[in-house]
């Protein structure tokens, strides 16, 4: 699920560099060097503040997210995603809770009521995303839900400038075309396999396509919703001064009663559901599986911010484009996701998009470095405004 749920879930955001002017300033992809100061020791400073391992961690643990999240939501009855997703937070604070009495995190800031209050829509963005996230991999196979999170990179790369007065050069241009390619692509296959694919053509088939349209309206909406959250914290987290465990402990903690409120508001909440839900035969698998999910959620969490933290947003959601050919693999393997000719077609152009949206980054961030400024570069008004503001 990208974002705290999620490869694109998640809790996740940057702690940006409070030296740094304006964040339209952050190069992409792995450009950048750390500029902050570490207490820790060099080695684990290295480890901490390196694109690379960042990234790493970042897609080890989406894929077991993504993986864990299509179990926990793919019952024949589910319908409880706020309580699943309300669970999945509480197990997480109560973890970070243990581990900090413990030791084991020790740069977790006390609470702050104010700086709760000025985070609070960030939450409610939050669960707008990791809400519409589930429901998409809900009716979605795992490979389909994958590629159509590309679209998101499309949204936040626009988004970017407007806000941060970034650039869309032409190579990107051409990733974003194979984007909407492999996603033609596989809506095109999903359709035919639900058409064609089995011997029942009428009421199987309709179904399908019912829940297939489902799918793809949950998905639209968590593309924008996704936009929306990483577009947001940016502007919000410099004003924060959060640290990757604040950045997550806050998400989670605020995130709670909003999930709570609205599943015992829009949930049926009936013995009858609840047995429908928590099969006997699965149960404990199904309760193990959100116990999992929760604990990682700090994992997930994390990794996301401390990506978003060494690199950049756009950055972070390029990755999860790379990730997605061993994220839809995994769905091929763990949930028996139809294989055509359509699937796989689309699972390689999406994988070649996010390889030719890197390279894009790439050779931009090299020319930048290149090339000698002549004049005062343009920049858009919030971007200007953010840099007034910031220098204020």
């Amino acid at each position: 699920m990208d974002d705290k749920k999620n490869e694109d879930f998640n809790i996740k955001m940057p702690e940006f560099n409070s030296g740094r002017s304006s964040p339209s300033s952050k190069e992409p992809f792995l450009a950048r060097s750390p500029r902050h100061n570490s207490a820790g020791p060099p080695a684990m400073s290295s480890i901490t503040n390196s694109p690379p391992i960042s990234i790493l961690a970042y897609c080890l643990a989406s894929i077991s997210m993504t993986v864990t999240n299509k179990y926990c939501v793919s019952g024949a009855n589910w319908n409880l995603n706020f309580f699943y997703l309300a669970i999945q937070s509480l197990v997480c604070i109560i973890a970070i809770i243990i581990c900090k009495q413990v030791g084991m995190i020790t740069n977790l800031a006390p609470f702050d009521a104010k700086k709760a209050k000025t985070w609070f829509p960030i939450s409610l963005l939050l669960v707008g995303m990791i809400y519409t996230s589930t429901k998409a991999l809900q009716f979605l196979s795992v490979p389909v839900y994958t590629i159509f999170k590309n679209l998101t990179i499309i949204v936040i790369a626009y988004g970017e400038v407007l806000w941060f007065g970034g650039s869309v050069t032409a190579s990107a241009l051409f990733s974003f075309g194979l984007m909407v390619l492999s996603s033609v692509v596989a809506a095109w296959a999903d359709i035919q396999h639900a058409l064609y694919g089995s011997a029942a053509k009428s009421v199987e088939a309709a179904e399908a396509i019912s829940t297939l349209n489902a799918g793809y309206m949950w998905m639209g909406m968590n593309v924008f919703c996704t936009a929306a959250y990483v577009l947001s914290m940016r502007k919000v987290i410099k004003k924060m001064n959060f640290k990757d465990w604040d950045t997550m402990f806050y998400n989670n903690l605020l995130t709670i009663p909003v999930l709570f409120l609205c599943s015992f508001i829009f949930e049926n909440w009936s013995s009858k559901n609840i047995a429908l839900n928590f099969p006997e035969e699965s149960r404990n698998k199904l309760i193990s599986g959100f116990i999992y999910s929760g604990l990682a959620t700090i994992f997930i969490s994390y990794c996301s911010a401390w990506c978003i933290r060494v690199t950049s947003s756009t950055t972070y959601s390029m990755v999860g484009a790379l990730n997605k050919l061993p994220i839809a693999v995994s769905g091929l393997i763990f949930f028996a996701a139809p294989v055509t000719f359509g699937s796989v077609s689309a699972i390689i152009i999406g994988f070649v998009s996010g390889i030719v949206y890197a390279w894009a980054k790439v050779r931009q961030s090299q020319m930048n470095k290149m090339s000698l400024p002549t004049s005062q570069p343009v920049m858009s008004a919030s971007s200007q405004s953010n840099r007034d503001a910031s220098s204020s």
